[in-house]
């Protein structure tokens, strides 16, 4: 049974639209997982779709997605503990068939909205208790603490919820031992990202790093890396905080770097035209090495090389398919010889760039995880009427 088959369900003899609802209290409304993947992909398939955000820039209709906002939250701790009550008064209005929401802290509310008799879904995007092992922001000597809490947590309510989806098979794996209704919906680039990539401009003598910009993230040593090549690094995104954008401007290498701060899709795009190759080279971390960040699809589809992190599952993805080199994130000598690899041989630049491509077209594409989107929420209203 495919979705658009379950986009509609009688009441009272007639044929009513499913209407489903999916929340975040973090994410913005024309977030690329969230609005531009699952809700326009569940929109097309013959859902009433809403998405409830909490940016202040109030409510909107973007295509064939209703936009909700309850209201831009004040600071993280008031986006974690009272948003998420806003967001439950708000969502109990829509009187949704499913409630598919995307932060950890609205977790909180996630059971209130299941005694409505709805369906609730908890869309992970990424392993939270061990990510709070690495959060700068949280005093290192309470992190162990406060992770292993909020794993229980989260394991309780996951359980109870009527499923879940996870953005790699490594979160999901996790989520599958505790509730059986688990999907993994990876983060790959949609079908319309790839045909638009902007076609190469010459023999490009930079590299690019798009994304958030921090110190796990790797900043330190991709700046460092450039002292030790005749190249550019072309950095777009917003820096974590001013120390490490202060800290990260006065290294040496910063002279080789063009920023360009946030920008939008197609000057993504174009920037990635520029380059000879993507950076990656997050920290091992815990939260890190069985990710699979959605830039490294994004640089696939734009048929440049990826130079990343020696992650086990990195390697397999990116060696296994030879479209990149993965080196020590931690080492700038190793980081610089990657780079020095495709700026001096243009022809491996360009035809691993191609075999990554060949990749994102065949396989890690929204298409093959759109129709698992669909499948799930079938699933998922299947059980509701059985």
């Amino acid at each position: 049974m495919h979705g658009a088959e379950r986009a509609s369900q009688i009441e009272g003899g007639e044929f009513v639209v499913i209407r489903v609802a999916h929340l975040s209290t973090a994410h913005g409304r024309c977030e690329l997982r969230v609005h531009l993947k699952e809700c326009n992909s569940l929109a097309s398939a013959g859902y009433e779709v809403h998405y409830m955000v909490a940016d202040g820039l109030g409510d909107e209709r973007v295509g064939d997605v209703q936009v909700h906002d309850i209201g831009a939250a004040g600071g993280r701790f008031q986006r974690m503990l009272l948003r998420p009550w806003r967001m439950l008064l708000a969502a109990r209005k829509l009187k949704a068939s499913v409630y598919h929401f995307h932060d950890p802290e609205i977790l909180l509310i996630a059971l209130f909205l299941l005694k409505g008799g709805a369906k609730v879904v908890y869309d992970s995007h990424e392993d939270v208790p061990r990510s709070l092992l690495s959060r700068d922001w949280i005093p290192v000597w309470i992190r162990p603490a406060l992770s292993a809490v909020f794993e229980r947590f989260e394991n309780f309510v996951s359980h109870r919820l009527s499923g879940v989806v996870g953005a790699t098979p490594y979160i999901t794996a996790r989520f599958a031992r505790l509730n059986a209704v688990s999907e993994a919906i990876n983060n790959y680039p949609l079908q319309s990202e790839i045909e638009d990539a902007v076609p190469r401009i010459g023999d490009a003598r930079s590299v690019c790093y798009l994304g958030a910009i921090s110190r796990i993230r790797g900043i330190e040593e991709m700046v460092r890396a450039l002292e030790y090549v005749d190249a550019k690094l072309i950095l777009a995104g917003a820096f974590e905080d001013s120390a490490t954008e202060q800290a990260t401007r006065a290294l040496p290498g910063w002279s080789k770097v063009d920023y360009r701060g946030v920008v939008s899709r197609s000057a993504v795009r174009r920037i990635m035209a520029e380059s000879c190759a993507g950076l990656i080279s997050y920290h091992p971390e815990p939260n890190h090495v069985d990710a699979q960040p959605n830039k490294m699809f994004e640089y696939m589809a734009a048929a440049i090389p990826v130079i990343a992190s020696n992650f086990p599952l990195w390697c397999e993805i990116i060696e296994g398919n030879e479209f990149g080199l993965c080196v020590d994130p931690l080492d700038p000598k190793a980081i610089a010889s990657a780079i020095n690899e495709f700026v001096f041989n243009p022809q491996k630049s360009r035809d691993m760039g191609e075999n990554g491509r060949k990749a994102v077209m065949d396989r890690y594409n929204w298409t093959v995880e759109e129709k698992k989107l669909l499948e799930f929420y079938a699933d998922l209203l299947t059980v509701k009427q059985a």
